[in-house]
């Protein structure tokens, strides 16, 4: 061993200034707050200081403030909420005038009796074409037909409610009901053999479309 310490010796001195500074460093450690003013201010490279806010929120390198550490890179961010379109729409707005014809407490046939109107009309209108009972069947059936759209844009624009016969917005509707209607009633009316109605650009615009 020589002239050096002996074991008993080295670990002797642990009473020395050393352990004293030690442990009144742990002490000043625990009696500091966690959350207080002194800890919570640090310096700037001005020599300033910049105090935390009161909570013990602190704000990160890339802006956001709160107590809550900001999520890693990796991390998908479930709270924020997406911009783009759903591929998926769950829900459709109701059609301007798509609301109940009837009173909530009333039958379902009556709560949309505007498109059961218009539906049994058509109807009508295509089992005397299929079974073509009269002579000039197909010109009265789809005659019918006609008169169930030109009525469906009729209820469509007297009718606050219509229920299911309410599609797109009111004046769509009008316009789709309307025209189609019209055009079936203008056909049957011109149907060969001889027809009910004779104009002659409008037939030589269909005899055009034929060819």
């Amino acid at each position: 061993m020589g002239a050096g310490t002996s074991p008993a010796d080295r670990a002797a001195p642990a009473t020395g200034p050393a352990a004293e500074q030690g442990e009144e460093a742990a002490d000043a450690a625990v009696d500091a707050p966690a959350g207080g003013t002194e800890g919570a201010t640090g310096g700037n490279a001005d020599g300033s200081t910049a105090e935390a806010p009161a909570d013990g929120s602190a704000e990160g390198p890339d802006g956001r403030t709160g107590s809550h550490p900001a999520p890693a890179p990796g991390t998908p961010a479930t709270a924020r909420r997406s911009r783009r379109f759903p591929s998926f729409t769950r829900d459709t707005a109701r059609p301007e005038g798509g609301g109940r014809a009837a009173a909530g407490d009333a039958p379902a046939p009556a709560r949309q009796w505007p498109l059961i109107s218009v539906l049994c009309t058509a109807g009508a209108g295509l089992l005397i074409v299929a079974t073509d009972p009269f002579a000039e069947a197909f010109r009265i059936g789809t005659i019918l037909i006609g008169v169930a759209l030109i009525g469906g844009a009729v209820l469509r624009l007297v009718v606050p409610s219509v229920g299911m016969l309410a599609v797109r917005s009111r004046f769509t509707d009008l316009v789709t009901y309307g025209l189609l209607g019209i055009l079936i009633v203008m056909l049957s009316l011109m149907a060969q053999p001889q027809p009910w109605l004779d104009i002659p650009f409008l037939e030589d615009a269909v005899h055009f479309t034929i060819r």
